[in-house]
């Protein structure tokens, strides 16, 4: 099998995620929706998990709320400084260090956007999943930062490059579940909408929670004229306010590793499969 295509740079990945840990609080918001809606999800499965599996890690919030419910966990973070501050591993989603059948429970939060072979990690998630085991992960998805990729477009002219991140929307991302093995797999989207008072403070947002441009394939950095009209672009969309409104899709998504126990999926095509039966396959 051919290797995945390096579109994102493994090390500087690293690097900006360490780079973000310090004053990663201070831009926790996105990361902050999505735990929350993965835990809230998660108490609505009528079960226990004891070991538990976190992928993105870069504060000890969903460590010490998992570890609230008695469960073990184990973090592991593209980071080696995330990792190390929740006693974790640090390593890619796609090349991750453990043995089959080893948690209940796989959370992966705010990574799966920027991995290089995204159906090679749902496939190593489903392997580290002991049988009617749960995944659950969420990610910025296809429609986030239009505002910033229209203004960098607008700043560049007829010299415009790539500096967002390719996306992944939610149908692809359920046909790479059901591909990568899963049972009941789910997929949807919710958007979040932020409002700035600049392009310059959206893009310090996106710099401190470690999730500015990593592609292999950078362009070269934007200058200062260019940057001036992309800002100008962004602002000229603001409200009365002043302040101009930015979108974040995210994508969730939910699986189980198959187990001959668990419900099986109506017909192809009926859509009779609800989120809460796909969080209870067995009932």
């Amino acid at each position: 099998m051919d290797a995945a295509p390096a579109i994102f740079d493994r090390r500087l990945r690293a690097r900006r995620r360490d780079r973000a840990a310090r004053d990663f609080a201070r831009h926790d918001f996105l990361y902050r929706a999505m735990l929350d809606e993965l835990l809230d999800r998660l108490a609505d499965v009528r079960r226990d998990f004891r070991d538990i599996l976190v992928v993105g890690c870069p504060d000890a919030s969903a460590r010490e709320r998992l570890e609230a419910i008695g469960a073990h966990v184990t973090c592991v973070d593209p980071g080696q400084v995330n990792a190390n501050a929740n006693d974790g591993i640090q390593a890619d989603e796609d090349a991750l260090p453990f043995a089959e059948d080893s948690f209940d429970l796989v959370i992966a939060c705010g990574t799966l956007d920027s991995v290089n072979d995204l159906p090679g990690a749902l496939i190593l998630m489903r392997r580290v999943l002991r049988s009617d085991g749960l995944m659950l992960a969420a990610f910025p998805g296809a429609g986030s930062l239009v505002r910033l990729r229209a203004a960098l477009m607008a700043g560049e002219g007829d010299y415009a490059a790539a500096h967002v991140h390719p996306q992944v929307d939610v149908r692809a991302a359920g046909d790479l579940l059901s591909r990568a093995g899963y049972a009941m797999p789910v997929a949807d989207a919710e958007t979040l909408t932020v409002r700035y008072a600049s392009l310059f403070a959206l893009m310090a947002d996106l710099r401190g929670m470690g999730a500015s441009n990593i592609m292999t394939e950078r362009a070269p950095h934007l200058t200062r004229a260019t940057l001036a009209r992309a800002a100008e672009h962004f602002a000229a969309a603001a409200d009365a306010d002043g302040r101009t409104s930015e979108r974040f899709v995210i994508v969730y998504l939910s699986g189980w590793k198959p187990d001959p126990s668990q419900a099986k999926p109506a017909r192809r095509g009926s859509a009779t499969m609800s989120l809460a039966q796909a969080l209870n396959p067995k009932n």
